[in-house]
């Protein structure tokens, strides 16, 4: 379960405040509470430490002229006694904050890059489990962006810079703490020049904030772009759309880049600001402690700490808005990631599962399993625009059943259906009478084996894309591959199963891609085979060697086979013929040529075509 659910649509949730941001992270953060917890303690000597040192040196100055505010230990010592011990102070400090904060940022970016991790995990269980209505509406780009850009940003939330904001703002405390202990008025003059600095840099985080969510939109549609060019690149190159498509990535690039300056103006203004008020701190500090010196109410040496003071005050607040900045490009992130995972899971498990399963060895029963039923079944994509409207029909144990139809008559939607890849808006599809819903989804999609029409390789070796993660053996696999007549084809490959496939199986054929394919439905033993158009990638030699297995694979199952090519489906025990998502006719092949309906002419067109 992800923490970063916002617990309402992203679509009407209004922008959060930061705190709110902030808090979704804290369960990762409690996951590595320990390391944190060290993190978070050490900051305590970094910062007494760093306060320190500006005591130290305004000591040597007051040692070497004798002034009245010298520590006591040191007056009546010998100059070279006092210079050396005040030195070798200096230099432990040095030293011990050296060493404190190696520890403290090697504890915050290991932390940092485990709460990424756990982040990414959780976003990319969630994507995965997403219904396939969620991938039809967005981009692969912007995803892609979701998982990589915004993901690397929110460990730098937490780490670099909640605990780096920490630090500074415990530093600037100390730091005023111990002034105030030294000298209260001009110490209450530098706290009075933070206030309307501190409004200043707010306001410019403000637009930084505003102008980081364009430029990550901006940088989502750019790899959406990119993507869709590197995919379709046959395309592009055989239309000639370079130049155009140039054209159009050129125009989204701009967009970005000026987006990016709007951050980068606001990051510089920060910066410059801070770098102008800190000089102005030190010539204030001259001057009120330049008059207070004159009327010999402070001395040389606690002048000299306070300009140290007045440097060093403006270095924490120099560094809390540069973090404040990665902070408020973790907070983007963190909106955009919340969007993805606001997303509801449409398609669940029933929680409560009990008794309703699969029989996985029927034949102990005598009962023929694989009877698959359609109930009144309406479907639409989109809000009632209905692809699917009113289905109502049977497919017995055992039967073979064609689809036909012309384009868009809801063909593959019901393959979509039974898979449980959406779910009916009206109706219900029964799998040997159980509700396909009232079933684990891992369990429905085992019994079912699809087979379509362009088979989908990984970037790995053979085995395992026969297998897709699944435990089977060597035998097993080459025992599939034969079933299928596959084995051949595998066996003539450099490294046999352990031949390394590239991404999407560029290194096959469109026709070895689809073997592969069907040795992987053989292997699982499916109750229930779907053949979307499987065949027709195929030679004529190699469909002949396919059709064989699949004269095996079919006996004793349940099929449901989408054909636009009719003469393959002559043999199927009933065809089923959809038109606009509607059941119009349903019978053999010598039944429906009789009927002289709709599929009588679209055979005859199809014959008159050859």
């Amino acid at each position: 379960m992800n923490n970063l659910l916002p617990g309402r649509d992203a679509k009407t949730r209004d922008r959060e405040t930061d705190w709110r941001l902030f808090l979704r992270l804290v369960p990762y953060g409690r996951r590595h509470g320990r390391q944190l917890t060290i993190s978070m303690l050490l900051l305590v000597p970094l910062a007494v430490s760093a306060a320190i040192q500006p005591i130290l040196i305004g000591q040597a100055i007051s040692f070497i002229r004798h002034e009245s505010t010298t520590f006591a230990f040191l007056r009546g010592k010998p100059l070279w006694y006092g210079i050396n011990l005040l030195s070798t102070l200096l230099l432990l400090t040095v030293a011990f904050r050296m060493v404190l904060t190696a520890i403290q940022g090697y504890l915050v970016q290991k932390v940092g890059q485990q709460m990424t991790a756990d982040i990414r995990d959780d976003v990319f269980d969630h994507v995965t489990s997403l219904a396939m209505r969620f991938f039809d509406r967005t981009p692969v780009g912007r995803l892609i962006t979701r998982l990589t850009s915004d993901v690397e940003a929110l460990g730098d939330v937490f780490t670099t810079g909640a605990i780096g904001i920490v630090s500074d703002l415990f530093s600037i405390v100390v730091y005023a703490i111990t002034m105030f202990f030294l000298q209260w008025q001009i110490a209450s003059m530098l706290m009075l020049m933070l206030v309307p600095i501190s409004g200043l840099i707010i306001y410019f985080q403000q637009q930084y904030r505003k102008a980081n969510y364009k430029a990550r939109d901006e940088l989502s549609a750019l790899n959406s772009m990119l993507q869709e060019n590197i995919i379709g690149v046959n395309i592009v190159q055989l239309f000639s759309r370079e130049r155009f498509n140039s054209e159009m990535f050129r125009t989204i690039n701009k967009r970005y880049i000026r987006e990016l300056d709007a951050t980068i103006f606001y990051d510089s203004a920060v910066s410059a600001t801070l770098e102008w008020i800190s000089l102005a701190a030190i010539a204030a500090v001259l001057w009120f402690g330049g008059i207070m010196l004159l009327g010999k109410r402070i001395d040389f040496g606690l002048l000299s700490t306070f300009i140290l003071y007045a440097q060093r005050l403006f270095d924490p607040l120099r560094q809390f808005a540069e973090k404040f900045t990665t902070l408020q490009s973790g907070f983007t992130a963190v909106e955009r990631i919340s969007d993805i995972l606001s997303e509801p899971i449409e398609i669940r498990d029933p929680e409560q599962i009990g008794e309703k399963r699969f029989q996985l060895h029927p034949e102990n029963d005598g009962h023929r399993s694989g009877e698959i039923r359609f109930e009144h079944v309406w479907f639409a994509y989109k809000n009632d625009e209905y692809v699917i409207k009113d289905l109502d029909f049977t497919i017995y144990p055992g039967e073979k059943v064609a689809l036909v139809g012309p384009t868009g008559a809801g063909k593959s939607s019901i393959i979509r259906l039974l898979c449980r890849l959406y779910e009916p808006t009206k109706g219900r599809i029964l799998v040997d009478g159980i509700d396909i819903r009232d079933l684990p989804q891992a369990e429905l999609r085992r019994h079912i084996g699809v087979i379509l029409q362009e088979g989908f390789l990984f970037a790995g070796d053979v085995k395992s894309n026969i297998t897709l993660g699944e435990t089977y053996t060597l035998e097993e696999i080459q025992r599939a591959a034969e079933v299928t007549n596959v084995a051949q084809f595998i066996e003539q490959l450099p490294q046999s199963y352990d031949t390394q496939l590239r991404e999407r199986g560029t290194n096959l054929s469109g026709g070895q891609k689809q073997l592969l394919a069907f040795a992987r439905a053989a292997i699982r033993n499916p109750r229930i085979l779907v053949l979307d158009e499987a065949t027709a990638s195929l030679d004529v030699g190699t469909e002949a060697l396919i059709q064989d297995a699949l004269d095996k694979l079919l006996e004793g199952r349940t099929a449901i086979i989408i054909a636009h090519r009719l003469s393959t489906i002559r043999n199927v025990n009933r065809i089923l013929v959809l038109k606009q998502g509607r059941l119009v006719e349903s019978g053999s092949h010598e039944e429906l040529l009789e009927q002289g309906g709709l599929y009588a002419g679209l055979y005859r067109l199809q014959m008159l075509g050859n």
